[in-house]
Formats: C-alpha cells, sequence, structure tokens
C-alpha cells in the first residue's frame, strides 16, 4: 500500500516495518536481491512436505509474501546501522504547514545525521563525544526507542576506539560517569520518569557502562618503541609551540608528563596566561583573582578556579553545520541541496550545545 509521508508532495519511497517503527529502505545488497529472486523463482514450483508426500504448490502471492518477510528480517538484524536514510541531512521543522505536518525531533536528528561514522573521524569524535555527553546530562528521555538504542550503538563503538586506539580515554570516563548517574537516578524513579524498554534492559545497560569504566581504569598504555624522531628530539621552541595550541588545560598537564623538559615548558606562567586570555573574560579575572607568595598572579590555579564557575570555549575539529536558508542540519563535507545563490554565507557551525537547543520546544 502506497505510505502517505509527513510532506505530501514529496516523491514516494520504498518503506519497511520494523521492530523500532517505519524505516525508509536503501537499495537491497545483491545478496538479498538474489535471495529475493530465488524466493520468486518458486511461485510454479511444485514442492514435497510432510511424511505423506503430500503435494503443496504455492502460488505467487505466498512466495511474496515470503519475500517480503525475509526482506524484513534483514532490515531488523541490522537496526543498529544506520542504512534507512539516503540523505546524511535533516530539514529542522518546529512547526506544522500545509505542506508538512509534525515537527523534527531530537531522537529524528540523531537517528538521520550517521554519528556511527562520525565517531570513526577523528575530527568529529570529541564532538559526537560531547553531545552524548550533553544527551546523558538531560535529554536521554526525550529519545525515542529507536533513538535510545542507537545512542548506546554508538557508545558501544566509541568504546572500541578508544580500547584499541587509546584514543582521548579521559573524555570517554566524563561521558561514563555523567550517563551512569543518570541510569542510577532513572531507574531508582522508574515509575517518575519515562523508560522506553523493559527495565531489565536498562539494568543491563547500566551494568554494561559499569564494565566499560572498568575497563578504562584499567587501561594500560602501551608504550611504543621507535628508532626515529621523537618528541623529546624537537627543538624548545617547537615543544612550546605544540603546547601553546592546547586549548584545554589537563592536555598540557598530561604533555607535562612526559618528560622533565616538557614539564618545565608546561609550567610556563606565560602560557598559562594565554589559556585565561582565551577562555574567559578580563571582569572574570577580577572576581577571582588568585596570588603566589610572591605576589604575583597564580594564572595556572586562576584557570581551574574559573573553570568551575564559567565555562570555556569548545574547539573540534569539525561540526555539523546548519544552512539558515534552507534550515537543513548536516555535515560539511557530505553537503546539502542547497538553493541559494551564495550556499557558504548561509553556513552556521552547530556545537554541541546548540544542536540539542534546536529540538526544544
Amino acid at each position: 500500500m502506497p505510505f502517505l509521508g509527513q510532506d505530501w508532495r514529496s516523491p514516494g519511497w520504498r518503506w519497511i516495518k520494523t521492530e523500532d517503527g517505519w524505516k525508509r529502505s536503501e537499495p537491497f545488497s545483491p545478496a538479498l536481491e538474489e535471495g529475493n529472486n530465488q524466493l520468486n523463482d518458486l511461485s510454479h514450483t511444485v514442492i514435497i512436505t510432510g511424511d505423506d508426500e503430500d503435494e503443496e504448490i504455492y502460488s505467487t502471492e505466498d512466495c511474496k509474501f515470503a519475500a517480503k518477510k525475509r526482506k524484513k528480517d534483514h532490515f531488523r538484524n541490522n537496526t543498529d546501522s544506520q542504512c534507512f536514510y539516503r540523505e546524511k541531512w535533516i530539514y529542522v521543522h518546529k512547526e506544522s504547514t500545509r505542506e508538512r505536518h509534525g515537527y523534527c525531533t531530537l531522537g529524528e536528528a540523531f537517528n538521520r545525521l550517521d554519528f556511527s561514522s562520525a565517531v570513526q573521524d577523528i575530527r568529529r569524535f570529541n564532538y559526537v563525544v560531547k553531545l552524548l555527553q550533553l544527551i546523558a546530562k538531560s535529554q536521554l528521555t526525550s529519545l525515542s526507542g529507536a533513538a535510545q538504542k542507537n545512542y548506546f550503538n554508538i557508545l558501544d563503538k566509541i568504546m572500541q576506539k578508544v580500547m584499541e586506539d587509546h584514543y582521548n580515554p579521559r573524555l570517554i570516563k566524563d561521558l561514563l560517569q555523567d550517563l551512569s548517574s543518570t541510569l542510577c537516578i532513572l531507574i531508582r524513579g522508574v515509575g517518575k520518569s519515562v523508560l522506553v524498554g523493559n527495565i531489565n534492559i536498562w539494568i543491563c545497560r547500566l551494568e554494561t557502562i559499569l564494565l566499560w569504566q572498568q575497563q578504562l581504569k584499567n587501561l594500560q598504555m602501551n608504550k611504543q618503541v621507535s628508532n626515529g624522531l621523537t618528541l623529546s628530539d624537537l627543538p624548545l621552541h617547537m615543544l612550546n609551540n605544540i603546547l601553546y595550541r592546547f586549548s584545554d588545560g589537563w592536555d598540557i598537564i598530561t604533555l607535562g608528563q612526559v618528560t622533565p623538559t616538557l614539564y618545565m615548558l608546561s609550567e610556563d606562567r606565560q602560557l598559562w596566561k594565554k589559556l585565561c586570555q582565551y577562555h574567559f573574560a578580563e571582569k572574570q579575572f577580577c572576581r577571582h583573582l588568585i596570588l603566589s607568595e610572591n605576589g604575583h598572579i597564580d594564572w595556572k590555579l586562576m584557570y581551574f578556579a574559573l573553570q568551575k564557575y564559567y565555562p570555556v570555549k569548545e574547539q573540534y575539529g569539525d561540526t555539523l553545520h546548519f544552512c539558515r536558508h534552507c534550515s537543513i542540519l548536516f555535515w560539511k563535507d557530505t553537503g546539502h541541496p542547497c538553493t541559494a545563490s551564495d550556499p557558504d554565507t548561509c553556513l552556521m557551525p552547530v556545537s554541541p550545545q546548540h544542536f540539542i537547543d534546536l529540538f526544544k520546544f
């Protein structure tokens, strides 16, 4: 039967009903198509069944039903991958019009924007982790059941990357801590909060998070043996230049623990002063002045003190972008069908917090 979408002017699509609801299907894999063709070829075949060898002839309608069920099982077994959408962008609409009924939700955007592939891109990894952390703090229950399932699938891929590549485990520890705290509160107050799915599923997810936290706690960095040029062999001015590129104070402290030379450079007052000036305003300095024993400003302690009271600037290698002309949210390298004469002037980078704010009504 034809499927009437939210936009009655849009072209027709093939839709598959799964456990998580209706999903728009992509062209099927060659192996699946071959299996369906074999089923379709059985429309006029005589099949022997039963002990009494009675002949049962399958009609064309029966074979079509079997092929449809095969397709349904195929998509049900692959619900963790985002293969149902041809586009990697989403139109953000907040109200109903004559042409379009309904509005875009956070869960719908989370499913459509291909975060599973984004975590494999080092430019987007921190962005996705920060977004998941913000969702864990306040928006987890606002996600649909499919979006919540997708959320934990993406989190599983993040953990695999961290355990294999040892990439930014400190950031993941903060995410898991916030997520476990939220789940503990929700599970205790299940009557007051809305949890999609059986309570045992959420208890199992919480146990998985606790297991991940233990794995991160026991994570050992393998010492790489290399006969080539190392970080310690670089000149002092190059090492100092590297430290000035960091925007996170904890990263500076961590790098300073590698060698005595890097420790000396990481304690430079001018380095921490520049870091404070980058993240905070001068008025904020005056409210939280911290002086050392010799009467000078301790910029290092100032940075961590100010961090408790004011948000720091966020830096990401790549972010989602929003087109003000088309009201479309997308990854910049995938693009979108923009109708503006100069599309670049309409683009606006979207921070993780801004992403969530777009779907608050």
